[in-house]
């Protein structure tokens, strides 16, 4: 299994389970916006907004340079990179478990025809 420092897993994932904040980073997949650009969709203020790029930020998510009043964000790669690599550990787990799985029943299957 694959060791992360538990508080920067928690952190991601803290960060990821708002859905605003998940439609965030997907913005930031495609390339830099502004706190106002992230703002845009969502019925909510610049301070709101302002609010869950911190949350990001916190998790190392993304990088944000100021340039007087604009906020510029970007996204990290880092940190879900290792998020990723800690649920793959768990996929490798069920891919194991239904393998098994599937070869009982083909073995069951196979009994009951001979």
């Amino acid at each position: 299994m694959v060791e992360q420092p538990q508080s920067a897993l928690d952190g991601v994932f803290h960060a990821l389970a708002d859905p605003t904040r998940r439609a965030m980073v997907h913005q930031l997949a495609s390339g830099e916006r502004t706190v106002s650009e992230l703002a845009e969709p969502y019925a909510m203020s610049l301070a709101a907004a302002s609010k869950h790029v911190k949350v990001l930020e916190g998790a190392g998510l993304i990088h944000r340079e100021i340039e007087g009043r604009v906020h510029r964000c970007s996204l990290e790669r880092e940190p879900l990179v290792r998020a990723l690599s800690w649920l793959r550990t768990y996929t490798d787990f069920w891919d194991a478990r239904l393998d098994a799985l599937d070869d009982l029943l083909n073995a069951e299957n196979d009994d009951d025809r001979h």
